[in-house]
């Protein structure tokens, strides 16, 4: 692989300098008055945990920066990394109803990440109240977003909680799967330290199946939640993808949140397989790690890519080359990757998600000069300890659970995140795991 030049220390820094700075106090006092404060606020609906948004910018505006996080906290667990990396464009903001009037949408991502730093710095410690200890246990699998934001109510609600976790570090998606211009390691480990600060224990190194058997599990708790995330990056299925230079996405992105970057292989002209917000992540930090060209391939045509307009925005903005209507279908080299050969393609007929099948162009064959190709189709859906659960039920690559309690056709068995929903953003993990926890509290005090 031709590496791309390394960079300064400097240069690094500035590359993956966090794209949005946050508040000064004035400043977020400033932008909370242009809050109207809506009584049948859309921005809360749009939300997928439901803050109650007009009531913690108002918090902001007389004074009370503490009440504000107090407020978003009753609503969201991850409320920092949710802050930071949501597409709020998309979510709250999209809602707001400043749109309507032709204005600049409240930045209701920077206000909550104001009051959230600012309790988190405080050393205030704990705001919220927990009940006594119930005499029950839950057992949480994955700490990433779900597994995080279920243990904290849970804890809360007098359940004793412990989270067995497979890496050495805890946070799941939140410590290893975010571009670190959006929130770095950093972030995602006070957020665990606060949850922890609850009561939650967290056991990393523990891989279900092999430390630890799933019936293990079952007989130390009265309950078990599962929060897992998905894999690393599906495979190509195409010749050349076991050529040095090969490498999927997730793989690389979690190398890259390790901030050793000038130890990290990139290639100069790299492509990108996907066009999702995980191709756009591994593409944008392709280029800046040095990578000279960087290409993103995808089979369908603008309209239909799955990644959001924000996403799409950026990587244009860091001169990401995006190739639409186009399919690999080798990868070209010797022992290290040196080129890819593509087909074009064109929309045929709607398959039976209602999206257009692209179809290949007769004699259509090119090949792009690479010297490194990143896979994000999506990620691998973990099945092979689940498979061994009794009970449970999988349907295209989900864990299917009940939609009101999260409970699965086993019931001590629930589940949220990933797992159930095939791979959405960090606030509907968050939602599902405050949610699943009411259902495990439920169904262990036999409450209809």
């Amino acid at each position: 692989m031709n590496r791309a030049n390394k960079l300064t220390d400097e240069q690094y820094e500035n590359n993956f300098e966090e794209l949005t700075p946050p508040f000064t106090r004035n400043s977020a006092v400033s932008e909370a008055f242009r809050c109207l404060y809506c009584f049948d606020a859309p921005c809360i609906r749009a939300c997928p945990t439901h803050i109650d948004i007009p009531t913690f910018i108002k918090k902001i505006l007389t004074g009370n920066p503490l009440g504000s996080a107090k407020t978003i906290y009753e609503s969201n667990w991850l409320a920092l990394t949710c802050a930071k990396a949501c597409p709020v464009d998309d979510l709250c903001e999209g809602a707001c109803v400043l749109n309507e009037k032709g204005e600049k949408p409240i930045q209701i991502g920077r206000l909550q990440r104001y009051s959230v730093e600012y309790y988190l710095d405080s050393g205030k410690g704990n705001l919220f109240n927990k009940k006594s200890f119930n005499g029950k246990s839950v057992g949480i699998i994955g700490s990433g977003p779900a597994g995080l934001a279920c243990g904290a109510e849970l804890s809360l609600l007098g359940y004793k909680v412990e989270i067995y976790e497979s890496d050495k570090v805890p946070g799941g998606l939140n410590t290893w799967g975010i571009a670190p211009y959006k929130t770095r390691q950093y972030d995602s480990l006070r957020e665990v330290e606060l949850i922890k600060n609850l009561g939650v224990t967290i056991h990393t190194c523990v891989t279900i199946g092999q430390t630890i058997s799933f019936d293990e599990l079952l007989n130390r708790h009265d309950a078990i939640f599962i929060g897992i995330g998905l894999g690393e990056s599906e495979n190509l299925d195409i010749p050349g993808e076991n050529l040095k230079g090969v490498s999927g996405a997730v793989k690389l992105i979690k190398e890259i949140k390790k901030e050793k970057w000038s130890s990290i292989d990139i290639g100069r002209r790299v492509a990108v397989i996907g066009a999702g917000n995980t191709s756009i992540d591994a593409a944008t930090n392709a280029k800046r790690l040095g990578a000279e060209e960087v290409t993103i391939i995808y089979r369908r045509s603008e309209n239909e890519m799955p990644a959001n307009n924000f996403e799409y925005e950026l990587a244009k903005s860091d001169g990401i080359i995006f190739k639409f209507l186009t399919s690999p279908i080798e990868i070209i080299g010797n022992s290290s990757v040196e080129g890819l050969r593509c087909l074009k393609m064109e929309l045929g007929e709607k398959d039976e998600h209602g999206r257009r099948k692209p179809v290949p162009v007769p004699n259509s064959e090119f090949e792009i000069p690479v010297d490194m190709v990143i896979t994000a189709l999506g990620q691998k859906f973990n099945a092979e300890f689940l498979e061994l659960i009794p009970d449970i039920k999988i349907s295209n690559r989900k864990l299917l659970v009940d939609t009101d309690t999260y409970q699965t056709g086993n019931p001590k068995v629930f589940a949220g995140g990933d797992c159930i929903n095939g791979g959405k953003e960090v606030v509907n993990a968050a939602y599902d795991g405050k949610q699943a926890a009411h259902g495990i509290d439920r169904f262990l005090t036999n409450t209809p």
